[in-house]
């Protein structure tokens, strides 16, 4: 790094503070001294003439000045305000061609340092400027050079404002210009430019960079003012910034637990919704996702001209665990819905069951009894209802049977506690089939109906 900046600064000072053509004196008598150099170009007196004046001998002949700025540190980036926070380094250059002298005739000075008061000054501003006077430290010294020449430095803590483009956040990358005017003076009077190539000032800055937090510097790119030539508008000179963001946090902490919590909703879908668990479980999924989104919001400004892909990403990734809780809801209320629907049915056939039993008990009840009284009136009336002579004699009596079952011995009994038994195996199998789905529950009436109807026949 040291070698590197002395490469490129080490001409500089060679061209201004030690120019080839001087020469030393030797001469004895001659005055060494800063105050005979100061003397010679009138600047002991209490007159303070150099400081009000553009430093050229004719009006129309315009100051040419230079600015180089070495970038020390990228300290903030803040995304809600949209500004920019860098450490600087501001190098000025221009001419004053009223403090020129020989070298050689005093003892080979090339360079004096003056106080800057006693100097004119460019009065150069930087126009997206967003900071406090404060923060800049301007040198307390100017250094003159043989040949007129004049050098400034100022180290600067610059908030600028910067219109960062977060469409592609956190894989951004942000284009801010730092742009350099007079005040004063016009592109007639004084005209801005570069020293140094602004690709060695870019090797230099990344050499010498102190921090750069979540920033890479990539370049630093000089736009020059096109527009110089004999107009009423001042000179601007532009730098234009080159900042890559390093995305490996955000990756880490934000765009993969998102999907991290995507693919747990999607693997909720495994979860029984007779557990109960499932819909708790995707709400809480839902209110990790709505915790992310507030940090974003912090993070990005409120904007409506351009929305983030990440904050889509956010929306879509919301969206969808939310159309999965809706999804779970709905499942769970058709499921109670079925059963509910599936218990009213059961109970109905049930019913129906239990009024064909017992139409059918009293039924067959009916019919014995009407047997009983007809053979009763046959043994009361025997005449009326003998039978012919022949046909006794052709067929041979044959003690009379009942055709209906339920007249047999203990058919009756048997069919009540069949019944009793039905009712109570309904009951117990009506408590297990809310833990069952629709599917279980026709399967058993199904076989239900079947031994009923096993046991009739």
């Amino acid at each position: 790094m040291a070698s590197l900046t002395a490469l490129v600064f080490l001409p500089l000072f060679e061209f201004f503070f030690f120019p080839a053509s001087a020469s030393v004196s030797t001469d004895p008598t001659t005055d060494c001294s800063y105050y005979s150099l100061l003397d010679h170009l009138n600047l002991t007196g209490s007159s303070n003439i150099q400081s009000l004046m553009r430093p050229v001998k004719n009006w129309t002949t315009f100051t040419h000045v230079q600015l180089d700025i070495l970038l020390f540190g990228i300290l903030d980036v803040d995304e809600k305000s949209q500004t920019v926070t860098n450490h600087l380094w501001v190098s000025m250059y221009w001419t004053n061609e009223f403090l020129t002298w020989n070298a050689s005739d005093f003892c080979g000075i090339n360079y004096v340092s003056i106080p800057r008061s006693m100097l004119w000054i460019p009065d150069i501003v930087i126009q997206q400027d967003a900071s406090d006077t404060g923060s800049i430290h301007n040198g307390p010294l100017l250094t003159l050079n043989s040949s007129g020449w004049v050098f400034s430095r100022a180290l600067q803590r610059l908030t600028y404002t910067c219109q960062l483009n977060l469409l592609n956040f956190p894989f951004d990358t942000q284009h801010c210009n730092i742009t350099f005017s007079s005040m004063s003076f016009d592109a007639r009077t004084m005209r801005l430019g570069t020293l140094t190539d602004d690709t060695v000032l870019t090797a230099i800055s990344n050499q010498m960079m102190i921090t750069k937090g979540e920033w890479t510097l990539r370049n630093m790119e000089v736009v020059r003012d096109q527009s110089n030539t004999g107009n009423e508008y001042p000179s601007y000179l532009i730098y234009m910034i080159t900042l890559e963001r390093k995305p490996l946090l955000y990756l880490v902490n934000f765009i993969i637990p998102l999907a991290y919590l995507l693919g747990l909703d999607l693997a909720s879908f495994f979860i029984s919704a007779s557990s109960g668990e499932k819909l708790s479980f995707k709400v809480t999924i839902l209110l990790s996702i709505s915790v992310l989104l507030l940090i974003l919001q912090d993070m990005l400004p409120s904007t409506e001209d351009c929305l983030p892909w990440i904050a889509s990403y956010c929306v879509a990734i919301f969206a969808l665990v939310g159309i999965s809780v809706l999804e779970a809801m709905l499942v769970s209320f058709l499921s109670h819905f079925g059963d509910h629907c599936g218990k009213d049915a059961q109970s109905s056939v049930d019913a129906q069951e239990d009024i064909q039993l017992e139409v059918g008990f009293r039924k067959g009840s009916a019919q014995g009894d009407s047997l009983k009284a007809a053979s009763a009136v046959k043994t009361i009336f025997p005449v009326c209802h003998s039978e012919p002579a022949g046909d006794e004699e052709k067929s041979p009596v044959t003690p009379e049977k009942s055709s209906n079952p339920l007249d047999w011995p203990g058919v009756r009994d048997l069919l009540k506690r069949i019944l009793d038994e039905l009712k109570t195996a309904r009951l117990e199998a009506g408590g297990k089939k809310n833990e069952k789905r629709q599917s279980g529950f026709c399967k058993s009436s199904n076989m239900d109906n079947v031994s009923q109807s096993a046991v009739l026949q």
